[in-house]
């Protein structure tokens, strides 16, 4: 199975009519998000029970260390390394690419992607999550959202009267703070 996106990668200002539309947006990368993910935990099932790979002594051993290297993010020595350079995958370099003819380049390749699914799907989650909170603060209906999008999440909203309307955005809260008496 072959996907290319690209276009849930990139840098944009996005102009949305309402903080729903903005939702509707996020669901919808959220879901083709954990399609994607699945497509590629089966695909990664799949080469872990190939019988071919398990003909390897050492494939389950490999695929387990490439697995938690790449969950905890800590290659050789504790230290972070350049992708695709896990000490049990064999990687040559050409140009500005890696290149690897072995199954196990296949499985961390899918390990990795799917390590960065979950992390984008967290954060666009997040993301859904504060423009509902915002909704629920009863932001104004007379708005435009101007709204900063990177890596197809949102960071940053600007707000904009709609024609022939006066914007005003108004934050209220109150905070509390305890007070520590010292003895």
């Amino acid at each position: 199975m072959w996907v290319l996106e690209m276009d849930g990668f990139l840098t944009e200002i996005r102009t949305f009519y309402s903080l729903k539309e903005i939702q509707d947006c996020i669901d919808a990368e959220i879901s083709q998000h954990k399609m994607l993910l699945e497509d590629y935990s089966q695909w990664l099932g799949t080469l872990l029970r190939n019988p071919e790979s398990s003909k390897d002594p050492d494939w389950a051993k490999k695929t387990a260390e490439l697995q938690k290297v790449l969950k905890t993010g800590n290659r050789k020595g504790g230290k972070k390394e350049e992708k695709g350079s896990s000490p049990s995958t064999e990687w040559a370099e050409f140009k500005d690419i890696l290149l690897s003819a072995d199954a196990l380049g296949e499985a961390e390749i899918l390990f990795e992607a799917i390590e960065e699914l979950k992390t984008k799907i967290g954060k666009l989650e997040k993301a859904r999550n504060s423009i509902v909170d915002l909704e629920r603060y009863g932001l104004g209906k007379d708005l435009l959202y101007v709204t900063y999008v990177h890596d197809g999440v949102p960071e940053r909203i600007v707000f904009k009267a709609k024609k022939g309307k006066e914007a005003r955005f108004e934050f209220i809260a109150d905070f509390s703070v305890a007070s520590q008496t010292q003895s």
